[in-house]
């Protein structure tokens, strides 16, 4: 520890009544190297995991001095990946999805279910899906029409890295439903990194000028460049960062017509051609 005294010796001062748990921590974990527990069943007296939590900062930088190297995954970095840099387990990520089409039983009796699952559950599903829809609204989620051999997914924004471990998905069409802003096509250019073959799906000009009437405003409009859209979503990308249409334009997903979703919905099947995938 006598390099980081050395270091910050007027923060050593400022901990001084937390240092018996500090070390305290730091000890337990140099006997109990990447524990795979939650931090919540660190068993100390008088430390707590909102106790861990607050001292993420200084006690990174104690265990990263007092822990050998393979102890400490040094590409986790940042508070919030305090426990996986330190073998910590973490809440798991979860999925939440609807069963489009009556004729897959993933609930037995249940029409259109409405399920969660940690990521790696989803991840092991066989469903006979061909088509998969991501909506980062809810309302647009649980109202979403049937549609043959289809789910739909709530959305995670900028986080795919959990849906990302589903490799069934590569062999689905998928159809990303973000707003009409900056954010909405970074997003669909994130997902992409994972599944290049995403179309946009109501993220159009056509679909923009339609509900004029809802337009609104983006308060803090990306500025860089995507790289993974297609030409036509970059051109109207490049019109709302530059502000070509009005100054921070955006169409919330919330305000587009049902009648304007069917409508698209009856121009596509799992490739994008004009056969109808909506179940009467």
């Amino acid at each position: 520890m006598l390099p980081w005294l050395e270091k910050r010796p007027l923060q050593a001062l400022a901990l001084s009544e937390e240092w018996s748990r500090l070390l305290a921590v730091v000890t337990w974990l140099v006997e109990h190297p990447r524990p795979g527990v939650y931090l919540r069943q660190v068993d100390l007296p008088g430390v707590h995991s909102k106790f861990i939590e607050t001292h993420r900062g200084v006690l990174a930088e104690l265990l990263d001095l007092a822990l050998p190297v393979g102890a400490v995954e040094t590409n986790k970095t940042g508070l919030s990946q305090f426990p996986a840099r330190y073998g910590f387990l973490e809440k798991p990520i979860r999925i939440r999805f609807r069963v489009l089409d009556p004729s897959i039983q993933v609930v037995p009796s249940s029409a259109s279910p409405d399920v969660t699952l940690d990521a790696d559950s989803f991840s092991r599903l066989a469903l006979d899906v061909q088509c998969v829809f991501i909506t980062e609204n809810e309302t647009n989620f649980l109202a979403f029409p049937p549609v043959c051999n289809a789910i739909v997914i709530f959305g995670a924004g900028y986080r795919w890295d959990a849906l990302a471990r589903s490799h069934w998905l590569k062999n689905c069409s998928i159809h990303y439903w973000g707003d009409i802003d900056t954010h909405g096509f970074g997003i669909l250019d994130q997902l992409r990194g994972h599944f290049n073959h995403v179309v946009s799906f109501l993220m159009d000009r056509a679909t923009l000028d339609a509900h004029a009437v809802f337009w609104g405003s983006e308060d803090k409009p990306l500025r860089m460049d995507l790289h993974r859209l297609t030409a036509e979503e970059r051109a109207l990308y490049d019109d709302l960062r530059d502000n070509r249409i009005r100054p921070g334009l955006r169409l919330e997903q919330e305000h587009i017509g049902f009648h304007w979703l069917a409508h698209r919905l009856h121009l596509l099947d799992g490739t994008g051609t004009s056969n109808s995938l909506v179940l009467s």
